[in-house]
């Protein structure tokens, strides 16, 4: 019993389980605080950072797509590797750019769930995705 579980695994039933676990919580998680965006940004209420000079509205908008839209698809596993890309662009931006002469607590967050996505932009969608389904 022990050899069993101490033994490496294949990318079987298991791995793409643990995949898909990963994709829901990260971006369910992130789902969340982008969905808070996507209120305020449908609102109007555009006062919001600007870390890389293309207007309020434009980096209010970037980040709901990034934490709302792409999270959305990160659930449904479909275009997994270009929504995960599209997040950990807007992760490191928030760590190294908007809080980037805050202390590390600050950044913490944000490189956290850019840890996530990179391993699911490393690994794929898994066995339990849309993107299994339609690019066999």
């Amino acid at each position: 019993m022990l050899k069993k579980f101490l033994k490496p695994i294949t990318l079987t039933n298991q791995v793409s389980l643990a995949i898909f676990l990963l994709r829901l919580g990260f971006a369910g998680l992130l789902a969340t605080h982008g969905y808070d965006k996507l209120q305020s940004f449908l609102a109007g209420d555009h006062d919001f950072p600007d870390p890389l000079n293309v207007s309020p509205v434009v980096s209010h908008g970037l980040t709901v797509f990034a934490e709302f839209f792409c999270s959305l698809l990160l659930i449904m596993g479909l275009f997994t590797r270009l929504a995960s890309a599209v997040l950990i662009i807007c992760m490191l931006v928030i760590a190294f750019i908007v809080h980037g002469a805050d202390p590390l607590g600050d950044k913490e967050q944000a490189l956290l769930y850019f840890i996530g996505f990179l391993v699911i932009f490393l690994t794929g969608p898994g066995k339990y995705s849309l993107d299994a389904r339609f690019y066999k």
